[in-house]
């Protein structure tokens, strides 16, 4: 349903964004951020869906000024360049600011929510701590927020956790969800990392369709 579109941030620097309008009546805007793989395929199809739940999708292309187009299989080589991406060419801050443009840039029609998948889930727990504009945020398996716990969420967010991601540890879930923020909901589902995602081994159907109903419902609480 969507497409590729160009969107100045606000350095001056031009990125694609894949853009997905909604279907029916126009329950708000949701800013997808993508796993450290790029917009794939199956980010696409997660905004796709969200635009059939009727809102407007915006997600961006976060890499695009380190590897224009990138576009990774889940695959050794695929994971290392994403790596790479994240965590040594690509600052962390620019992608907080490039969401922050696209939450702004939805801001005027209505209600915005923020949505990420592991790199993405990390920018999803910051969007509901430090951004402006954000009515709730739905935060996928990011490795950053346990150590980020204490910034205490300023809009509702819900947290989903694989209690078999050896990439997060569950003690640091634990502590996360000792911290009891009343703006925060910390959801542990019997999988791995990555359950969301069908293109991955760690792919899990019944916890992808409970977190995707819990996602939902906290947007529909809060104006979406």
């Amino acid at each position: 349903m969507g497409g590729f579109t160009g969107m100045t941030m606000d350095d001056g620097a031009e990125i694609a964004v894949y853009r997905a309008e909604p279907q029916g009546n126009r329950r708000g805007g949701i800013v997808l951020v993508q796993e450290i793989f790029g917009v794939t395929e199956h980010i696409r199809d997660m905004a796709d869906e969200y635009a059939a739940d009727g809102y407007e999708v915006l997600a961006p292309a976060l890499f695009d000024r380190e590897h224009p187009g990138f576009e990774a299989g889940y695959d050794a080589a695929g994971l290392a360049e994403g790596v790479r991406l994240a965590r040594e060419a690509h600052p962390f801050d620019q992608s907080l600011a490039d969401v922050q443009h696209c939450v702004d840039a939805l801001a005027a029609r209505g209600p915005v929510f923020v949505v990420g998948y592991c790199y993405g889930g990390s920018v999803a727990w910051f969007a509901a701590t430090r951004m402006r504009g954000v009515a709730g945020a739905s935060a996928y398996y990011g490795s950053l927020i346990p150590a980020a716990a204490d910034e205490e969420p300023k809009v509702p967010v819900v947290l989903h956790f694989g209690r078999f991601d050896s990439g997060i540890p569950m003690d640091g879930v634990e502590k996360l969800a000792a911290k009891a923020w009343p703006n925060a909901q910390v959801h542990v589902y019997e999988a791995g990392h990555g359950f969301n995602s069908d293109r991955r081994k760690d792919y899990h159907e019944p916890s992808a369709d409970l977190a995707k109903e819990r996602t939902l419902a906290l947007f529909r609480a809060n104006g979406g």
